[in-house]
């Protein structure tokens, strides 16, 4: 334990359990005043007073673990940021810690607040239609995935157990007839501009004609996932917090991980990233599937017993919109201010076809290794459009070194991290010479800051 001072969660669990001081001090065999000085914050919690409280009430330790807390804090200060409070970071921190589910529930406020205004923004803005989902249903099933470190056990492990039953990179064929053998459905060819289509009547599923073999595998597989699991995931999406549109997007959401989980599955691909060092054209190649799919992959390997390397999977486009955002990680870009421009991904439209490495440091000092590549999809043929984006898969410096990536790097030089942010209106780097905007609920000070964000920079004053 980092945080050894968590006397406020200590004296909510004791208020929750209906317990005066004193009959705690007596289950936990410790003297009242040594108890009163722990709640209070003189004394730390120490590791045989948690596993007292472990063995007394069953505690669950990851209550007072520090775990999670440093996404709270950057939550915390982008809710904050969109009222135009400016916060120092050491009372953020005091809050995250101290008192968590304050914490969250400013975070909670924030976002009801953000989706009311941008549903009063889209209806505002439509005579009529609109879009099929507000940009907040996303973000909540994104938070769904976030809470979880993007790591669904149950649907992973009983795609596993259908994967590794299946030759790894050939698994269409196999899954091609599963589909028709246990549930009367045969695939055709599709020269629409739809991925797959299923006509329950004729019980035939459509998959688009341009589809290589590892993309029919996971589209077979997503099929397979609302067939076989749809009572896993409508059990998994009916959540309070999620309105009917986010419950509606999370259904897809899970079918897309059983079939990421079914075509590479748990354990083999694992083993596999182990063994290469996580050398993702390597992984790639073995299982017949594309880089993106291989890094969003490497984002779930969250599994208690036989855990990856922690990762945070993004990708843009050439604009800076966030598609795909999935973390098993503490990093959390700010969903305000767009990203940092110094950060490598956007980098990587410049250089396509390259791996470019980056070992980047946020505000908080916490050090990054991260890898960026372009990638491109689309159907091909003169005319016709594609796809174009930028992915980048990062992980904690501490964990650096199990990577390939990581050849020829001095990761003990604080020197060599680039100082990157969570996007301008919530990162405190005044000094950065790309800063676009002032930090949302900051002052402007100096003249030379003022001038750098002058509508008209001509005399450096505003006119």
């Amino acid at each position: 334990m980092s945080k050894t001072y968590l006397g406020v969660r200590l004296r909510r669990l004791r208020e929750e359990r209906g317990l005066t001081q004193a009959a705690l001090a007596r289950a936990l065999e410790i003297s009242p005043s040594y108890l009163n000085q722990i709640e209070q914050n003189a004394r730390p919690l120490t590791v045989p007073v948690l596993l007292k409280l472990n063995a007394v009430f069953g505690l669950d330790v990851q209550l007072f673990s520090d775990e999670g807390e440093a996404r709270l804090i950057t939550d915390l200060r982008a809710a904050l940021a969109d009222q135009g409070a400016g916060i120092a970071l050491a009372e953020l921190r005091e809050l995250a810690a101290n008192m968590p589910e304050v914490a969250r529930s400013i975070v909670a406020m924030q976002a009801r607040l953000r989706e009311t205004t941008e549903r009063a923004d889209l209806f505002a803005g439509q005579i009529t239609g609109g879009p099929a989902h507000s940009p907040a249903a996303f973000e909540a099933v994104r938070d769904w995935f976030y809470e979880r470190r993007n790591h669904v056990a149950e649907l992973d492990m009983a795609a596993e157990a259908i994967g590794d039953t299946l030759p790894a990179g050939r698994m269409a064929a196999g899954l091609t007839d599963r589909l028709a053998g246990r549930h009367g459905i045969r695939i055709a060819q599709s020269a629409g501009d739809a991925l797959r289509h299923y006509d329950p009547a004729g019980r035939i599923l459509s998959l688009a004609a341009h589809l290589d073999p590892g993309q029919i595998a996971f589209q077979i597989a997503t099929q397979l996932a609302f067939l076989e699991q749809g009572e896993a995931i409508a059990r998994l999406s009916d959540d309070p917090k999620l309105g009917p549109e986010a419950r509606s997007l999370l259904q897809i959401g899970l079918a897309n991980y059983f079939a990421g989980a079914l075509i590479l599955p748990y354990r083999a691909f694992l083993a596999t990233a182990e063994a290469t060092r996580y050398d993702i054209d390597l992984i790639a190649r073995r299982f017949g599937v594309g880089f993106e799919t291989t890094c969003h992959r490497l984002s779930t390997l969250q599994r208690p017993d036989a855990r990856g390397v922690p990762f945070f999977f993004i990708r843009v486009d050439r604009a800076g919109n966030i598609s795909k955002r999935q973390s098993a990680t503490d990093f959390h870009f700010s969903r305000i201010g767009g990203s940092c421009p110094l950060w490598n991904i956007y980098e990587a439209f410049a250089r396509p076809g390259e791996i470019i490495r980056q070992v980047a440091q946020m505000p908080d000092g916490r050090s990054y290794l991260w890898i960026a590549r372009q990638v491109q999809s689309g159907q091909g043929g003169f005319g016709a459009p594609a796809k174009t984006f930028a992915v980048a898969l990062g992980c904690d410096l501490t964990h650096a070194e199990r990577l390939v990536y990581a050849n020829g790097l001095d990761l003990k030089n604080p020197d060599m991290a680039a100082k990157i942010g969570p996007g301008c209106k919530v990162c405190e780097r005044s000094a950065c010479p790309q800063r676009a905007f002032p930090m949302v609920g900051r002052a402007l000070g100096a003249s030379t800051t003022e001038a750098r964000f002058a509508p008209y920079s001509g005399t450096g004053q505003a006119h």
